[in-house]
């Protein structure tokens, strides 16, 4: 075997469905290939026959009021449903036909207006989604360092008893053989000898399942898996954290992504999980952080969620105001550097005055116990306030006004991080000068300082122009149009920042329904976790194998270290690895072999089908691709068709039954469906 067909048997030998036959590692490497080449090389229509592109399609009710000329009315529907949506379960398509697309979009950009009882029904099963940060910390608390210590001390001590008592009853052992003049044989021997001296290692201390290292991926996540549960390890084991109801804070973010999962597949408000998906994304916060584990619930439930659609100003004060991002950024410890010299002189003031009337001696002054209390300045905030939040990296602000924009919010803390956990405006602590950021006086006082300088930056023309640009990226293609990012910057600044109002002006446009933006974009692994799962209408009663996927494929769900977020361009999904747990993930999915998720794929394929594989492929070809598959990716899936394991027989009978799910599993592998 060469080495290439010996690297791909060792990642394919474990997939759910097919076994590593020399056919099936071919068509592994060959599908993977095709993904790979399609995401780097070729331009985003290169799946769709020269004869659609040139033919014009004619005018379609269901298109009626949008700018859509380039695009077939169900190639606009399913633009539609995968760009502002997590892509089209069955029978989507024909629902929004009949609805009219450009009244679905409406009912998207208000999502108050549709009833999501039935999905709201399934978040009742997560009861820490409900609860403030100061009920989470009560109800999950961090175990005790001593009773951890004096466990581990427990541990031990045991282990190191039964070592004891191991070799003595080896020597009573060795003892009696001698007395009755028993000898072993020489290899006998020297296995007691080494199983004596190698006992069986003790798993006490051993890693959780989910706490292995995560796959090659996205490098925002690297090292997230030796600090959480939800990435890594095989998905359908349960982690501890939510075994036997368990009350660890691990549980508490499990719960925050399955409730994520789960609205992303069942919501019918799906524009509103895309953009709850982007805002937490563009203002991201770790959930590996110490007490952040406890501030994401009411971050994400009363920060992000309610602000999605609305002005941006709102959000940005918002954000700014919230626990999680003060103790993520560390603005909770930023303090004026002369503040404890202040309060030190005011607290000897007041000693002295007591002293004085009383008669009594000054008592001498604790330096250590001056420099202890004294607090720094911390540009944290600052710096991605307008970096990434506002601005963007080139948005015209210097190192300066970083170190201004710090001073300004001096004294934005929270009250009590480890029991109430609320926002806290501290002025013993805030930098009473006046400061200048980007040219502009800011000096109106206190809290005041802060609200200025956001109301001074959402309002500045660099932070209409890159967040038109990030919401143009995510909605349209990697390189958006600069046109279209113009008309959207424009609409920002005209309309106070209103995010419905830039939204319109982006799905009204008609580079949004362009030939090159169709298809133009690579799904993340949430994107990809979902829209299969929305795809094969499958049943899920336990989102958590599902969470698990995400992780392995390179995105677990709150576990993005930096700031950043995580990235929006194809480069940073694209990699060997993570195209392989694609395929396994789909391969899972379809065939059953997912914890907590029932799918019925002949339903949607037919039972006719099952006795022709050929058939069977054409079929999903059309269900989960929209008919329209590149003439490699048919090639190769055609030559899995008479595999055993698709046929469910061995090479020679005579009767073959096609496994549906095989079939489905490898054609949402393939590289049309890895984009919407």
């Amino acid at each position: 075997m060469r080495p290439q067909e010996r690297a791909a048997s060792s990642c394919v030998h474990w997939l759910p469905s097919i076994s590593a036959t020399p056919r099936s590692i071919l068509a592994a490497v060959l599908s993977f290939a095709c993904v790979f080449s399609l995401t780097i090389e070729l331009p985003a229509a290169a799946a769709i026959p020269a004869a659609a592109k040139d033919k014009k399609p004619k005018a379609d009710p269901a298109l009626k009021g949008l700018p859509i000329t380039e695009l077939s009315s169900d190639e606009a529907i399913l633009h539609a449903l995968n760009r502002l949506a997590y892509g089209p379960g069955p029978g989507d398509v024909e629902r929004v036909r009949q609805m009219g697309l450009a009244k679905w979009i409406e009912q998207q950009l208000n999502p108050n207006s549709m009833d999501d009882k039935p999905m709201e029904a399934r978040l009742q099963d997560y009861p820490t989604l409900r609860m403030s940060a100061a009920k989470l910390i009560d109800e999950y608390p961090q175990p005790k360092q001593a009773e951890k210590q004096a466990e581990k001390r427990a541990q031990a001590q045991t282990r190191q008893e039964q070592r004891r008592s191991d070799a003595a009853a080896e020597t009573v052992a060795r003892d009696t053989q001698e007395a009755q003049g028993q000898t072993k044989s020489g290899s006998d021997a020297e296995a007691a000898q080494q199983t004596t001296a190698n006992p069986k290692p003790d798993m006490s201390d051993a890693p959780a399942p989910m706490k292995q290292e995560q796959p090659e991926g996205n490098p925002a996540t690297k090292g997230a898996g030796k600090r959480d549960v939800l990435g890594g390890g095989d998905p359908n084991n349960v982690p501890r954290a939510i075994a036997d109801d368990s009350k660890r804070p691990q549980r508490v973010v499990a719960e925050l992504s399955m409730a994520k999962v789960t609205r992303a597949i069942y919501s019918e408000r799906q524009l509103q999980q895309v953009m709850d998906d982007f805002w937490f994304n563009h203002f991201n916060v770790f959930a590996g952080k110490g007490e952040d584990r406890y501030y994401l619930t009411p971050y994400e439930r009363d920060v992000i969620q309610p602000h999605a659609f609305g002005k941006f100003k709102d959000l940005v004060t918002s954000t700014a105001k919230s626990p999680a991002m003060l103790f993520y950024l560390d603005n909770f410890l930023s303090a004026d550097p002369r503040a404890a010299q202040r309060q030190a002189m005011e607290r000897a003031a007041r000693q002295q005055w007591r002293r004085g009337r009383l008669g009594m001696p000054r008592p001498p002054a604790n330096p250590q116990q001056a420099k202890k209390n004294e607090r720094g300045l911390n540009e944290n905030y600052g710096r991605e306030l307008m970096e990434l939040h506002t601005l963007g990296v080139d948005g015209g602000y210097t190192q300066k006004d970083v170190t201004e924009v710090a001073r300004c919010f001096t004294g934005w803390t929270i009250d009590k991080p480890r029991q109430y956990a609320d926002f806290k405006f501290d002025d013993r602590l805030h930098d009473p000068d006046p400061k200048i950021v980007l040219g502009k006086k800011i000096h109106a006082g206190g809290m005041k300082d802060g609200e200025q300088v956001i109301d001074l930056l959402v309002h500045h023309p660099s932070t209409a122009r890159f967040i038109s640009t990030k919401l143009a990226r995510r909605f349209v293609s990697d390189t958006p149009p600069p046109a279209l990012v113009s008309r959207m910057t424009e609409t920002f600044q005209s309309s106070d920042g209103d995010m419905r109002a830039v939204l319109k002006t982006m799905i009204w446009s008609p580079e949004f329904w362009s030939r090159e933006s169709y298809r133009a974009k690579i799904k993340t692994p949430f994107e990809l976790v979902v829209s299969a799962v929305r795809a094969l209408g499958t049943d899920v009663d336990t989102p958590m194998p599902l969470v698990q996927w995400v992780g392995r494929i390179g995105e677990p769900l709150y576990q993005c270290q930096p700031p950043t977020g995580y990235s929006d361009k194809a480069d940073a999904w694209v990699n060997t690895g993570a195209l392989l747990n694609r395929l396994n993930y789909s391969l899972a999915l379809a065939g059953n072999k997912m914890r907590g998720a029932r799918t019925d794929v002949a339903s949607l394929l037919g039972v006719e089908t099952s006795a022709d594989p050929k058939a069977a492929l054409d079929r999903a070809v059309q269900v989960f691709l929209g008919g329209q598959a590149g003439a490699t990716t048919v090639e190769t899936l055609e030559k899995q068709l008479d595999n055993p394991q698709v046929l469910q027989a061995k090479l020679d009978d005579a009767h073959k039954q096609v496994d549906l799910g095989v079939v489905a599993g490898l054609v949402l592998g393939a590289p049309e469906f890895q984009r919407r």
